[in-house]
């Protein structure tokens, strides 16, 4: 396995890649030797750096076509060449939809399905003037079950999901195009959804696996999906939630049953 995932001489571009689960993707294309290109609107706080070698950023918005297409033309004419996308950047503010403008509703579609269509659509035509190469979207398990407070994101990354497997008939064999559907991640930014530690403890509990992810699972699993290990994998969706949510009804028929 560890060969399969050496990524010396390849090159990746990692949007959102500054920082949380994007950063640790881009850090783990780097500790396999990737040249690894990240993009956000701001600069990391600290340089990404891994092995002594360092990423080399450009401050875009994903949903700017004009910035995005700066960046892939300074891909190929610095590297020649694309191997993997990830398309990381993405997320929305909790919001109820009965509240939702839709202003706020075409932001969040916007970043989270039609501006990652447009990157996948550059990095396929690069791809396919050479030797192939894989586009990795970064879905969520809100794609796949009830997003109440996200439902426009919800609504947006189920999209993403049709979205790989009819790009992946349409690009194969030269290009494979797959999506990765985390559950609930650890991130510096965790307490803005889930609380506090107690609030983080009880979260927990909930899931099978006892923990939330860590960016470092969902980066160890975007290794394997863009790596010759998984060569027939294409239009699929890998889901790492932890072994699920367990159902509410299970909840309510033990109140019951104590009652």
């Amino acid at each position: 396995m560890s060969s399969a995932v050496d990524y010396a001489g390849k090159v990746v571009l990692v949007t959102g890649g500054t920082r949380g689960i994007g950063r640790s993707i881009a850090e783990a294309f780097m500790a396999q030797g990737a040249t690894v290109v990240i993009c956000g609107r701001q600069p990391p706080l600290q340089a990404l750096q891994v092995a002594g070698r360092e990423a080399l950023f450009f401050a875009a918005d994903v949903r700017n076509g004009a910035q995005m297409q700066e960046v892939f033309a300074a891909i190929k004419e610095r590297f020649g060449r694309l191997d993997v996308l990830v398309n990381n950047a993405g997320g929305s503010p909790h919001v109820m939809a009965a509240d939702a403008s839709p202003r706020f509703n075409e932001a969040i579609i916007s970043l989270n399905l039609t501006a990652p269509l447009d990157l996948a659509q550059r990095a396929n035509a690069l791809m396919q003037e050479q030797d192939g190469g894989v586009i990795v979207f970064i879905g969520s398990v809100s794609g796949i079950r009830p997003s109440p407070g996200t439902a426009v994101y919800g609504a947006a990354k189920a999209g993403v999901l049709s979205l790989v497997r009819s790009l992946a008939i349409e690009w194969a064999p030269k290009v494979r195009v797959v999506a990765l559907s985390p559950g609930l991640v650890l991130t510096e930014e965790s307490h803005q959804h889930y609380g506090d530690a107690d609030g983080l403890a009880a979260i927990s509990s909930t899931i099978p696996l006892g923990r939330l992810a860590m960016p470092e699972d969902i980066a160890a699993a975007c290794l394997y999906l863009a790596s010759p290990a998984a060569a027939y994998v294409s239009g699929t969706n890998l889901v790492l939630d932890g072994g699920g949510e367990r159902p509410a009804f299970l909840a309510a028929a033990n109140v019951q049953r104590s009652a």
